[in-house]
């Protein structure tokens, strides 16, 4: 756990991204991005994946496809795996103490909101199996909102759910497993709480205010929130 950079200001709401920190659906979106760049003789590996974690659909089919130099366009990505992507999503399994957290700040009356770069469509794909803790949270902010007017790394997602949970962003803590996600925090005047993928090299979360290597690690005390149960 990196030190958290303390102001003494005491977090009032916390927004969770959700792909990677809260759902564990990265296997799939590789699993998926792997099969369609194999068509063309490409591999996906992590050289190319580490920077894709965190972009909106569109930002993240460009940058595979001009990396990677594949003979399609945006459009013929996204409509190539969208019917792989319907098929695995609703299997999403929780990431390890996502539920834990998101139900005890719940139960403490914590205003807390999803920040996800994901579509409103996909979104409800993914949470099929776990309707029953989503549904605490206050409001939940895709990229295709029609208050967004741009994805990740730009500061829209969070700005629009600290406007609806009635909260000054400068008292919100955001929790992200993204480069990208950090960036779009720290953009909307938040704190920002990096849970990486334990295959990201930790360097590239240096504008983090902290590094976890698990949501149950969040210090919830020390921003002026209820413990965790031990």
């Amino acid at each position: 756990m990196t030190t958290w950079q303390d102001d003494s200001r005491p977090v009032k709401a916390v927004i969770f991204d959700m792909d990677g920190l809260l759902l564990d659906t990265e296997g799939i979106y590789t699993e998926v991005t792997e099969l369609i760049t194999r068509r063309y003789g490409k591999a996906f590996d992590w050289a190319v994946k580490q920077n894709t974690i965190g972009r909106g659909a569109r930002d993240f089919s460009a940058y595979i496809i001009d990396t990677l130099q594949l003979p399609i366009s945006v459009d013929e990505f996204l409509e190539m795996r969208q019917p792989m992507l319907e098929e695995r999503f609703p299997h999403s399994p929780a990431m390890p103490g996502a539920e834990a957290l998101v139900r005890h700040l719940a139960a403490h009356g914590i205003p807390i909101a999803v920040g996800t770069s994901s579509s409103v469509h996909y979104f409800h794909a993914k949470i099929e199996r776990h309707q029953a803790w989503f549904e605490l949270f206050d409001t939940v902010v895709t990229a295709d909102d029609p208050e967004v007017t741009a994805a990740k790394p730009a500061p829209d997602i969070f700005l629009v759910a600290a406007s609806r949970l009635g909260v000054d962003p400068a008292d919100c803590v955001v929790f992200e497993d993204s480069p990208f996600g950090v960036t779009a925090a720290k953009a909307a005047g938040m704190r920002a709480v990096a849970v990486p993928d334990s295959n990201m090299p930790r360097e590239r979360y240096q504008h983090a205010d902290l590094v976890l290597d698990a949501l149950r690690e969040a210090p919830l005390a020390q921003w002026g929130l209820p413990a965790l149960p031990a």
